[in-house]
């Protein structure tokens, strides 16, 4: 990987930027703060999510694939999951679907934008992009079930008012997320994980990366697991303190109160969209698609067990159902993905299709 290739050049940024970002984070904590001060905070942000992509890349290319997808997965949603239960503990009523929009927002932008990017870099390098079509359909199908049951379900169910789950059916989705989110797991990386291998163009599966630097020696690749918890930290704190500017600036600008789940998304998921794009323009697609479907799955099946569990001291209702413009859009999504994954092969037009999904949501979020 590149970000391994020039670690001595980037390993005094890549240490000081987080430890800097917790000096923020210890100094903003509970206080209201100018806008000089959001600025910094915000600049320190950046910097506390490039590093954890670079030390996330690390871990990875020491651990190989695909488990190096699956940790980049779990610590994105580390930080989603934080992230919404500090601002809905902090929000009151006005964050009850903070979750849900935060959820939604990042499968249409793991199985819109990242997807949509990772083929249009990849088909514009190699005109052709080429993947597994066994491994990325299976995780396309179960992002499709974890959705539906999450998200959809609760706005047709009955033994509660509006579109929220009662008590014994969000502990069902949690489980049944959980258990659908494990069995993938397995099958990623024991089972099948040859499924998950990237390819050649002629289709060969690589299983090494000989042709790159060599994995990074166990104490570095310690010394980044470290930095990355610790950039993770950051970034979480760092994005509670200016998430009431965002708030702010979304009500000033007279948006919908789900852009701010929309945002959230976009941030937390910002180092999975460096970290794919690389991977893509390596002619490693299936590592992209790893990264996209991978998170996209990790941010259900872990994100709704969190905050099904965070109901219990959490205040207030828990909408979860989507409305009827967002389940067009998903089930948009699910046709147009199962088309793209399934010959194994796709070019630029299935990159522009799913960024045209994308762009849609994006507009509806701001004009519903």
């Amino acid at each position: 990987m590149s970000a391994v290739k020039s670690l001595s050049v980037l390993a005094r940024w890549t240490v000081w930027v987080p430890l800097l970002a917790i000096v923020a984070l210890v100094l903003s904590w509970g206080r209201s703060l100018p806008p000089a001060a959001v600025a910094l905070v915000a600049l320190c942000l950046a910097g506390a999510v490039l590093a954890a992509v670079h030390h996330a890349e690390v871990v990875a290319y020491r651990v190989g694939e695909p488990f190096g997808s699956l940790v980049l997965a779990v610590a994105v949603t580390v930080i989603e999951v934080a992230l919404i239960v500090t601002l809905m503990a902090d929000g009151g009523p006005k964050t009850a679907a903070l979750a849900r929009d935060t959820v939604f927002a990042a499968v249409m932008i793991t199985c819109n934008g990242i997807i949509g990017l990772c083929l249009l870099v990849a088909a514009l390098h190699t005109r052709v992009a080429v993947f597994h079509a066994e491994g990325s359909g299976g995780a396309l199908a179960t992002v499709a079930t974890l959705a539906t049951l999450s998200l959809v379900l609760p706005t047709f169910t009955t033994s509660k008012p509006g579109p929220e789950f009662s008590t014994a059916q969000l502990t069902f989705a949690a489980i049944a997320s959980l258990a659908l989110y494990g069995l993938f797991v397995a099958v990623q990386t024991v089972r099948h994980r040859e499924y998950f291998l990237p390819v050649t163009r002629e289709g060969a599966t690589i299983r090494d990366d000989s042709d790159h630097a060599p994995p990074p020696p166990r104490s570095a690749a310690l010394l980044s697991l470290t930095l990355l918890i610790v950039a993770l930290v950051a970034v979480v704190g760092d994005a509670k303190a200016v998430s009431p500017a965002i708030e702010s600036g979304v009500e000033s600008a007279g948006l919908p109160q789900a852009v701010v789940g929309v945002v959230i998304a976009l941030l937390v998921l910002l180092p999975e969209t460096l970290a794919a794009v690389r991977a893509a323009r390596r002619e490693r697609v299936q590592t992209s698609l790893n990264l996209a479907l991978g998170s996209a799955m990790a941010s259900i099946g872990l994100t709704i067990p969190a905050i099904a569990l965070a109901t219990i001291w959490l205040e207030g209702p828990l909408v979860l159902g989507l409305g009827a413009t967002h389940m067009v859009l998903l089930a948009l999504t699910v046709v147009v993905g199962a088309l793209t994954v399934v010959p194994g092969r796709a070019t630029l037009l299935q990159g522009g299709v799913h960024l045209s999904i994308f762009a849609a949501f994006v507009f509806l979020a701001m004009s519903p």
